[in-house]
């Protein structure tokens, strides 16, 4: 089967595309290819890339309500040491963690949810 499209882009809505693009960046490392008021972008010379649009009156998901949102999943070599280093950056940890000691869910400054996990 042929291709018909690969993914170039993973656009998340929020309020501060310039704080988002700045934290996922000292999170992953990325550089930001783009910064401005309304959209902000980063990413490794590869694709997919992480980009940040703002939304007049954004309002991000309800962690762990069950309405409909997508997340990001992040691997990382030590599931403790990375959740302090991400909490420190500016992320925060919900009360709620079904991932039990196999992953982590943290919030983004904004509050959009993402998974930390080791892979294994």
């Amino acid at each position: 089967m042929s291709v018909l499209a690969q993914i170039s882009t993973v656009v998340v809505d929020c309020d501060d595309p310039v704080r988002l693009a700045e934290f996922y960046s000292r999170v992953t490392g990325w550089e930001i290819t783009h910064s401005g008021e309304d959209f902000a972008s980063l990413g490794n010379g590869d694709r997919p890339g992480l980009a940040f649009a703002r939304v007049e009156g954004h309002r991000a998901p309800d962690w762990p309500h069950d309405a409909k949102h997508a997340h990001l999943d992040l691997t990382v070599v030590d599931l403790e040491e990375a959740t302090g280093r991400i909490l420190a950056l500016g992320a925060s940890k919900p009360a709620f963690q079904p991932g039990k000691d196999q992953w982590v869910v943290l919030t983004d400054p904004e509050g959009h949810p993402f998974c930390l996990t080791t892979g294994s």
